[in-house]
Formats: structure tokens, C-alpha cells, sequence
């Protein structure tokens, strides 16, 4: 008799998890939604795209993890996905809000809007690059080094919402008149960009609040802080995001101050 036929296996049919990229996908939505309202020049949606962009970004991980879901695919869709919402449509929407003008100044070259909004889209590039190679080897649990680029895009783009928001709330009374014209804020506008563009390949540590347990206890004071920082942003989006993100921004050279001046000279 001969030997009994081996049947091959079936092949088991490869595919992805739709929720957590499905958020995912939100997130690039957001960014490429943002670049087309910034040149047609609806500043104030595309900032509204970039934030809804954020909110996805957050969403996505915790997501994947709550539901066992996380895939090597997923990472790194996310990191494609996270660049083009976090570090070209920022870059886009400050060049078309204002960095443009810079080239009627033709004693800086004519050119400079331009290079300050690619070292920004560059330097988000290196930063998730890092951030890929150190959350392979040490974890994603641990501080950043750098800001975030989710950070780094909020401080550029709600500067912009702050500026052509119409609003007359509380902050923009004490701000003064509003809105601004993109001349009007350039040369405010062009080093904050750079110096937030910079920050995002330096080494300074941030933290990364992914050690936060959001389903344990809370004591009532951190609970009534938290409570009135969201009646905060209710008020005044624009500003208040602007202000927490700029915040956080220099937190990190901050405690790197503190920490050198508590280091015990030799």
C-alpha cells in the first residue's frame, strides 16, 4: 500500500484590526484635512483638524492595548500616519499662515519661511524615527527624550488659532485686539517654530504621563484642578491649549535647570 497522502495545511488569511486603525486613520485624516483647509486659508479648520487629529493619536494605542490588538503593522502605520498630521500639516499650516511673508524680505534670502517650516517637518521626522528605535529597545513606558510631536505640533498650531480666532472671550479681551494678520505675528511666529522645531531632536527629558492611572483613585484636589482646567479650555480653547502646550514645552529645560542647580558640586 502506498503511503498516505499529506495534505498541505491551510493557510491561516492575514489581516489587520480595524478599531485601532481605524483611529489611526483618523489621525492622518486630520492632518491631510488640516493642509487642505490651510491652502485654501481656513486657518481656524485646520487647526480644528489637527486637534481632532490628537485626540485620535491618543485614542489609537490605549485602544490596541485595552483590547490586545497591537501589531507591528500598527506601529508603524502609526508612525507614518503621526508625520503627516504632526509634522507636515504644522508645518503647512504656520508657512501658509505666515512664514510666507518672510520672503519679501530679500535682505534674508527671500527663501527663509520655507527652510524654517522644512527644519520643523524634518526635525518630527528624526524625533518619531528616535522614538521607534528607543521604544524597541527600552519600552514606551519610559520619559521622552525630546518633545513629543503631537507637543511640539500643538504649541505651532494653536499659536495660529490663537491668532485668527475671533472669539471675544475672557483671554482674548486681555490679550488685546483680535485677530492677527500673519505679518503681524511673523517675527514672533518664526523663532517659536524653530526653537520648538530644535527641541524636538534635543535630549532634554519630558515626561510622558503613561504612568498615570486613569482607573485607579484620585484625591479631590488634583480631581477639582483637573475639572477646572476643562472649564478652562471651554472658555477659551484656543489660548488655554496654546498656554498648557507651551507649558509643557519648557517644562523640560526647566528641570533640567532645577536638577543641575540640586546637583552637588565636586
Amino acid at each position: 500500500m502506498s503511503a498516505p497522502e499529506v495534505l498541505p495545511k491551510k493557510l491561516r488569511r492575514k489581516g489587520i484590526y480595524l478599531l485601532p486603525n481605524l483611529f489611526t486613520t483618523g489621525t492622518l485624516f486630520g492632518g491631510f484635512y488640516a493642509i487642505v483647509m490651510a491652502m485654501g486659508g481656513r486657518f481656524e479648520l485646520a487647526c480644528i483638524g489637527i486637534l481632532i487629529a490628537m485626540i485620535a493619536d491618543g485614542l489609537d494605542g490605549r485602544i490596541a492595548r485595552m483590547t490586545n490588538t497591537s501589531t507591528d503593522f500598527g506601529k508603524e502605520y502609526d508612525s507614518l500616519c503621526d508625520m503627516v498630521a504632526f509634522g507636515v500639516a504644522p508645518a503647512i499650516v504656520m508657512y501658509a499662515f505666515t512664514l510666507q511673508y518672510l520672503g519679501e524680505y530679500r535682505w534674508l534670502g527671500g527663501k527663509l519661511g520655507w527652510m524654517i517650516a522644512f527644519t520643523y517637518c524634518a526635525c518630527a521626522a528624526l524625533r518619531l524615527a528616535r522614538f521607534n528605535v528607543l521604544a524597541a529597545i527600552a519600552g514606551s513606558n519610559k520619559d521622552f527624550y525630546g518633545v513629543p510631536s503631537p507637543a511640539a505640533a500643538a504649541v505651532v498650531t494653536f499659536f495660529v488659532w490663537s491668532c485668527v480666532d475671533d472669539s471675544h472671550s475672557l483671554f482674548s479681551w486681555i490679550s488685546g485686539r483680535v485677530p492677527f494678520e500673519g505679518r503681524e505675528v511673523l517675527f514672533v511666529a518664526a523663532p517659536l517654530m524653530l526653537a520648538t522645531a530644535l527641541s524636538m531632536v534635543s535630549s532634554i527629558r519630558y515626561n510622558s504621563f503613561k504612568k498615570l492611572n486613569l482607573g485607579g483613585r484620585m484625591r479631590f484636589l488634583p480631581f477639582a484642578m483637573v475639572v477646572g482646567v476643562l472649564a478652562l479650555v471651554a472658555i477659551d480653547p484656543p489660548r488655554v491649549l496654546f498656554l498648557a502646550f507651551f507649558a509643557y514645552a519648557v517644562s523640560g529645560p526647566i528641570a533640567l535647570l532645577l536638577r543641575r542647580r540640586k546637583k552637588p558640586t565636586a
